[in-house]
């Protein structure tokens, strides 16, 4: 089967992978590491989020990080804004794209943020306007796509619902999350196609967990489909709340070892990510998760 020649990483470690360390990152680390995955050869960067400090205190240096991360050309990088209120915030640091999540189960949705799905999504319409009245691109993500910690298995008639009203107040790009990692990938192709009915192939993307270690499966099974923009954290940043000590998101380098291999190309250097993701870790005060990137220090350690 013919695979994509060139797909797009979106790396999402200053992000969703540092948001639920538990001590305060400041601001020049995460200014430091979006540098160190500018220098890999990311060109998609999921930097910061807008939120209440109250609630997400990791992202209460929002407007600082953007303000201190270098703009190279051919480089974008989104925020994620859940209501007008960060959207206002996040306009200042001129950001390429905005992020709003969805959940595809009412359990989820309710047991998160106390309303419905459609209630939820509604609430997303004028920050979508909004920001396309900006010329601000706006990406969504369906999160427990795959799966719900509350309600368990997820049918991809729920998943093509939340696509639906997602496309219906204007978002341009969806993304499947499989925000708990239990997806396999016959169940993450079945997601995916629910998707491509309603958006263009180039405006699909896959995020997938690690927990179970079907990441890569998955990814594999998505480029199957033709799928070719996927979310990755470099060193596997990121843990999953709902399995405690569980890894959470796949490793970029994890990710482009396997792309190298397959010879698909992501304009990132491998070496150079590597470097990125154990820096980052001894700032964290622990190894890298990811697997490929252990394998090459180590490697690098006897030579």
């Amino acid at each position: 089967m013919k695979l994509p020649a060139h797909v797009t990483l979106v790396e999402v470690g200053p992000r969703d992978g540092l948001q639920n360390e538990s001590r305060p990152i400041p601001a020049a680390t995460k200014i430091e590491l979006v540098a160190r995955l500018q220098r890999a050869g990311l060109r998609e960067i999921e930097a910061t989020s807008y939120v209440s400090p109250k609630w997400v205190p990791q992202m209460a240096d929002a407007a600082e990080v953007m303000a201190g991360i270098a703009r190279p050309p051919g480089v974008r990088h989104s925020v994620l804004t859940p209501n007008l209120k960060g959207l206002e915030a996040a306009l200042a640091g001129r950001p390429d794209e905005i992020v709003v999540f969805g959940a595809a189960t009412e359990a989820f949705s309710r047991r998160n943020i106390n309303c419905g799905i459609k209630e939820s999504i509604e609430r997303f319409r004028p920050v979508v306007e909004a920001a396309l009245a900006q010329g601000i691109k706006v990406r969504c993500a369906v999160s427990c796509a795959l799966g719900c910690p509350y309600q368990g298995e997820v049918s991809a008639d729920e998943v093509e619902r939340v696509v639906r009203l997602m496309k219906g107040i204007g978002v341009q790009h969806c993304g499947i999350a499989d925000t708990i990692g239990v997806g396999t990938p016959r169940r993450a192709q079945a997601a995916l196609e629910r998707a491509l009915k309603h958006f263009p192939l180039d405006e699909v993307s896959g995020h997938f967990h690690d927990t179970y270690g079907q990441a890569l499966a998955n990814i594999y099974a998505s480029l199957e489909l033709g799928v070719h923009v996927f979310d990755t954290s470099v060193a596997g940043l990121g843990g999953c709340p709902y399995a405690r000590g569980a890894t959470g998101n796949v490793a970029t380098e994890d990710v482009v070892f396997m792309l190298d291999g397959l010879g698909v190309a992501t304009g990132v250097d491998l070496d150079a990510l590597v470097d990125a993701g154990a820096w980052i870790s001894g700032e964290l005060g622990r190894p890298p998760v990811s697997r490929v990137g252990r394998a090459l220090l180590a490697r690098r350690a006897t030579a």
